[in-house]
């Protein structure tokens, strides 16, 4: 019984779905004349006042300048110290080693699954307890200039 008001709505609908209203046309405004000289406001206000012309090509000091900069040498890559390279092989590398023996189909022996595996756990559990126990500075917010 519902049923029947719903699709009678949809029908409606649809039916109308094109139609549009028409609507008058507005008259015709005449333009403003636009006054002689601007108020001092409109002068102040308007950006095309702010603009001073340019030159097209910059100036051969500037030039020299822009070319001229050359960034420093970027620090050497910091090298962990041995036990810790050590153990983020572990934790990096045996995850990869077993994922590319899994896919190549290779058969590894059980003793060296259980070695990465126990290289895994060792390395991460050194890694955390290896941790500073505190912020590096108490105040940081994370920005740096």
């Amino acid at each position: 019984m519902q049923r029947e008001g719903e699709d009678d709505a949809w029908r409606a609908i649809v039916e109308n779905f094109g139609e549009r209203a028409e609507l008058d046309d507005d008259p015709a405004v005449p333009p403003a004349v636009p006054p002689t000289a601007p108020p001092a406001a409109a002068r102040r206000d308007d950006p095309a006042a702010w603009v001073e012309d340019e030159p097209d090509e910059p100036t051969p000091a500037y030039a020299e300048d822009a070319d001229s900069y050359v960034p420093p040498p970027p620090p050497p890559l910091p090298i962990p110290e041995p036990d810790r390279g050590i153990a983020w092989m572990g934790v990096i590398g045996s995850p990869i080693l077993l994922l590319v023996s899994l896919v190549l189909g290779l058969d590894l022996p059980d003793w060296v699954g259980y070695l990465m595996i126990a290289w895994f756990v060792g390395g991460f559990c050194y890694l955390v307890a290896r941790m500073p126990k505190e912020p590096r500075e108490p105040w940081d917010d994370g920005s740096r200039v």
